[in-house]
């Protein structure tokens, strides 16, 4: 399995380009249920892409990630500090966060050992707060060639916590008392040329393209023409959005 911040290291530009964000309401609901709004922990924040909506709602930010890359091309906030790190191992104060933010990116985790530092740097009645999206939805035609470049071409190398995403995290352990939470969903509009580089930033992708020498997501281009047409043409896309929100006890 790829070395994470190998793997993200290479993949960072990709991921602020084309990665898709998240909705401002969601980030309001989850401020409105933390016992406070002094500091969100956005962990595993990538590049940002839920950065921002924390940002816009807590006084303070610390955003973490393993991969220095990847906070390099982060949004310099003032209000957020970003720090490279693991989230199993924080510099955090202990008792000191209204609401922990893992988004696309728990199955990464050792999650024991994750969920033992959230508990030590929660203040009574902090929030956890995990998010996930699986494959991306436009129309049947597209659908089926994106379905097949993620099964048949780059499956194998895809790591095996990616099992984890595709059923919603429904395996993995949340031992925290869960609060409901409405559904959410993730919408874009897209050109072909961005739903290309989304795919290109797909680490099973990016683990293809270093063991073969070659961009399967190229290869496959002429048929995303075909079926996508002009491909300056912009498309709904959008994502069912798996929300996790338990109080940190």
């Amino acid at each position: 399995m790829t070395d994470t911040r190998q793997l993200f290291t290479r993949q960072s530009a990709a991921y602020r380009s084309f990665r898709p964000t998240y909705e401002a309401q969601l980030f309001a609901l989850l401020a409105a249920q933390a016992p406070g709004r002094e500091l969100a922990w956005d962990c595993a924040c990538g590049s940002g892409q839920a950065t921002l909506g924390l940002a816009a709602q807590f006084r303070q930010v610390v955003a973490t990630d393993v991969s220095q890359a990847q906070l390099d091309q982060a949004p310099p906030l003032d209000n957020v500090s970003y720090r490279c790190e693991p989230g199993e191992r924080s510099s955090l104060a202990a008792a000191s966060v209204d609401l922990t933010l893992v988004a696309q990116a728990l199955h990464w985790f050792h999650v024991e050992a994750f969920y033992a530092e959230v508990r030590r740097v929660s203040r009574p009645g902090a929030l956890l707060a995990v998010l996930s999206y699986n494959r991306l939805e436009i129309e049947p035609a597209i659908d089926a060639l994106v379905d097949h470049l993620y099964h048949e071409i780059v499956g194998p190398y895809w790591a095996p916590g990616r099992k984890h995403v595709e059923d919603g995290y429904a395996r993995l352990p949340f031992p925290f008392r869960r609060l409901e939470v409405p559904v959410f969903g993730l919408q874009a509009q897209w050109d072909l040329e961005h739903l290309l580089g989304y795919l290109q930033s797909w680490s099973a992708v990016a683990d293809f393209r270093a063991a073969e020498g070659v961009d399967p997501v190229e290869r496959l281009r002429a048929q995303f023409v075909s079926v996508w047409g002009d491909p300056g043409q912009l498309r709904a896309v959008s994502w069912p959005l798996m929300v996790k929100l338990g109080v940190v006890e």
